[in-house]
């Protein structure tokens, strides 16, 4: 079911610091940053050879992010993006199994344009995992 890993999450108190750092300092390519209101962030992409690293800072009242923040002051590996070719048989099969799909159960369209689905962490050992559709 699942395919390649498509992106690690980090939830940053400061995108342009955390993008400067990625950029400058680690020589990295990084997005312009990209507001998501529907997910309550805004973000930055690292791109890598194999992956992206996600860049995520609170946006609007009651992001996630923020919560999450509060928590982690710092900042964190928020989530674990994997791609899934089917992403309705994909939460199907794991609702089946007991897996606990966040939010109404229906796939929303994420930052790339496609439909992501989110998993509760304390099915998946403390990691949200976010699905996305091939």
């Amino acid at each position: 079911m699942l395919g390649r890993v498509n992106h690690v999450a980090i939830a940053v108190p400061d995108l342009a610091a955390a993008t400067a750092a990625y950029r400058d300092q680690l020589g990295a390519s990084v997005s312009q940053p990209q507001p998501l209101p529907e997910h309550g962030v805004t973000v930055v992409f690292v791109g890598l050879p194999n992956a992206k690293v996600e860049l995520l800072e609170p946006l609007g009242e009651g992001s996630p992010i923020a919560a999450f923040l509060t928590k982690n002051p710092d900042g964190g590996m928020h989530h674990i993006c994997y791609e899934v070719d089917d992403i309705l048989a994909a939460r199907d099969h794991l609702v089946a199994s007991g897996a606990r799909v966040l939010g109404n159960g229906e796939p929303k369209i994420g930052a790339h344009g496609k439909s992501v689905l989110f998993l509760h962490p304390k099915d998946f050992f403390g990691t949200l995992i976010e699905l996305e559709q091939l």
